[in-house]
């Protein structure tokens, strides 16, 4: 087990570190170290089995690998990057598909069917709790412009993260008990400044 997840960090620090433009400034590496810090939270929360944890950890690490090659369809080119690196591995095609549909469970909007998509989805969303959750707003924003063309106002854009933040729910019960918590102090930081 630690081995595989070993050996995924590895290649996956070094190909993101080698591939990713600079110009993603939410979508980098600090953001894939995150996510796979928070599927392990939230899957030692949920009482993940052992395979399982594996398999929401290499999903965490892989899931934005795409953006290397593209930014809209990136789940896709993930799936790719993390299918082939796992063939070479030697995973059987069960851990392989589970992997690969919790990583497409990553697009927005997310619709996770099982209990290791839900920790994937809730793993990705994870910065809407942080206490410097401006930060991450900023940089989302400076990507929407640079890649989707999408200008807002100071004014257009805190009232679509207020949208976001209240319209966003998280899928596990540790999101819906402790994580949306965090995330309601964001929602009233906005508000406040709506």
């Amino acid at each position: 087990m630690d081995n595989l997840i070993e050996a995924v960090r590895n290649y996956v620090i070094v190909f993101l570190s080698e591939n990713l433009s600079d110009q993603l400034s939410f979508h980098n590496i600090g953001h894939t170290y995150e996510v796979a810090d928070a599927v392990r939270e939230i899957g030692l929360q949920t009482c993940l089995s052992e395979e399982e944890m594996l398999i929401v950890q290499v999903s965490a690490w892989f899931h934005d690998c795409g953006y290397a090659n593209t930014y809209i369809g990136h789940e896709d080119e993930s799936k790719k990057l993390a299918m082939n690196f796992l063939k070479k591995f030697g995973s059987d095609e069960n851990f392989i598909e589970a992997v690969l549909r919790c990583i497409e469970s990553t697009k927005y909007p997310p619709q996770p069917a099982s209990l290791l998509e839900k920790v994937m989805c809730d793993a990705d969303m994870y910065h809407l709790t942080k206490a410097n959750y401006a930060k991450y707003s900023k940089a989302i924003r400076q990507e929407f412009e640079t890649y989707l063309g999408l200008a807002y106002t100071d004014e257009e854009w805190q009232m679509k993260n207020y949208q976001f933040l209240t319209e966003h729910q998280y899928f596990t019960d540790y999101g819906k008990k402790i994580l949306s918590r965090f995330k309601d102090v964001n929602i009233q930081l906005y508000q406040y400044l709506k």
